[in-house]
Parts: C-alpha cells; sequence; structure tokens
C-alpha cells in the first residue's frame, strides 16, 4: 500500500500548515491496529488525546483542593523590643568594655609624679663643663643625622629607577 498521501499529511504536519480535517486523518490513521514500522514512533503522538481523555481526577481531588485553598493563616510573629535590639546591646557592651580597659591602661601608665613641670630656663642645669665638648657631641650628632638621611636618599631614588626600570 502506498503512504505518500499520510508522508505528505505528515511533512505538513511538522511545518503547522495542517487544517483541522488533515489532523483528523492522521489520528484516525493512527487508531488503526496495524500500521508500518516506520510510522509506529508518531502513534503516541496522535493517540494521545484519545489516553488522556480515559484518565479522570480521582475521587478525593475536590477534597485534596480544598484542603490547598484553605490553609491556615499565619500571623507574623512579634519579636519584643529587647529582642530585636538585642545586637545593639551586644555592640554597646563591647565598646564599654574596650573603653574601661583603654582608660585603666591609661591610668597604669600615667606617671604619679605630681609635681608641676618647670618651664623656668634659669634652674636649668648643663650637662657639659666645656662648651666645646658640647658643640662637638652636637656636630657629630647631625652629621650622623644628615648621613643617614643621604643614604636613605640614594637607597629611595635607587628604588624609584628600579620601578621605572620593571614599568618600561
Amino acid at each position: 500500500m502506498d503512504y505518500s498521501f499520510i508522508d505528505k499529511l505528515l511533512e505538513r504536519y511538522w511545518q503547522c500548515a495542517t487544517s483541522l480535517e488533515e489532523e483528523e486523518m492522521l489520528k484516525a490513521f493512527f487508531r488503526q491496529k496495524e500500521i508500518p514500522q516506520r510510522f509506529e514512533q508518531y502513534r503516541s503522538l496522535f493517540n494521545y488525546e484519545d489516553l488522556a481523555a480515559s484518565e479522570h481526577l480521582g475521587a478525593d481531588f475536590d477534597e485534596k483542593m480544598i484542603r490547598m485553598v484553605e490553609q491556615p493563616v499565619v500571623r507574623a510573629r512579634r519579636i519584643p523590643f529587647a529582642v530585636r535590639f538585642r545586637p545593639f546591646f551586644k555592640a554597646a557592651a563591647a565598646v564599654a568594655i574596650v573603653l574601661t580597659l583603654g582608660n585603666a591602661a591609661q591610668h597604669s601608665f600615667k606617671n604619679n609624679d605630681t609635681t608641676a613641670p618647670d618651664y623656668n630656663y634659669a634652674t636649668y642645669k648643663d650637662t657639659y663643663e666645656d662648651p666645646q665638648v658640647a658643640y662637638d657631641k652636637v656636630s657629630s650628632a647631625l652629621k650622623d643625622m644628615s648621613d643617614g638621611l643621604k643614604q636613605q636618599a640614594k637607597e629611595d631614588s635607587a628604588s624609584r629607577v628600579d620601578k621605572t626600570k620593571s614599568v618600561q
């Protein structure tokens, strides 16, 4: 038997170009008990409506739907003021502890000398008897400081040159 008409209808069906009558013809064809093997893969597609029509809702469907719709209303839980602000209370306690420890540390390291500082320069004493020795000590200290600053400046400029070379 020639099934070219069915092939054409299937081709039009896949292109969404069939009419309702042509689709009914395809359904009638696939309802037959004996169809060629090459069309067997399409049988479930066209027999789906017949199979779905035989399925019905269960007797308890209405009860299930009513139970789903009539779920009890859950009210929002009231949270007391103390519970709501508990994180802020914890933070305030932590700040209070830090401030207390800082205050205690400040008092423990504080100099217990209760005498007022002496700003009268006339009461100051020289540490060196000979002014030349004091001058030499100050000169050597300033020279050491100058040498250290020069050395640091050289190292800084050398590192800047190294950085510019690595960037290029």
